[in-house]
């Protein structure tokens, strides 16, 4: 039903920049929050950046003041623009679409394939 297409990964130098894109295809009838999630190799999965239906952000400590996540719902796209990148942002990076529950129904999650962030010089 809904699919989720990363793209924007890649190789940067420190302090350098990327801008994550995922598209999100198929209908989604129900309000659905957005996200970017990132792994590490031998650290746990960890949430990046998260946008809400209605456009409310949060995001780690770690990124605050760096990234910046937005939604164009028109699109069913989330972005994910990285500024200042350091090394220890080094991860895969995972799209996120949540599904919100409801009285009536389970929220559900979708994930993307990930696509690789590598900050080395």
């Amino acid at each position: 039903q809904v699919q989720l297409v990363e793209s924007g990964g890649g190789l940067v130098q420190p302090g350098g920049s990327l801008r994550l894109s995922c598209a999100a295809s198929g209908s989604i009838f129900r309000a659905y929050d957005m996200g970017w999630y990132r792994q590490a190799p031998g650290k746990q999965r960890e949430l990046v950046a998260a946008i809400a239906s209605r456009g409310r952000t949060n995001y780690a400590d770690s990124v605050k003041g760096r990234f910046t996540i937005s939604r164009d719902n028109a699109k069913n796209t989330v972005y994910l623009q990285m500024n200042s990148l350091k090394p220890e942002d080094t991860a895969v990076y995972y799209c996120n679409v949540h599904i919100i529950a409801t009285l009536e129904q389970r929220g559900y999650d979708y994930w993307g394939q990930g696509t690789q962030v590598t900050v080395s010089s």
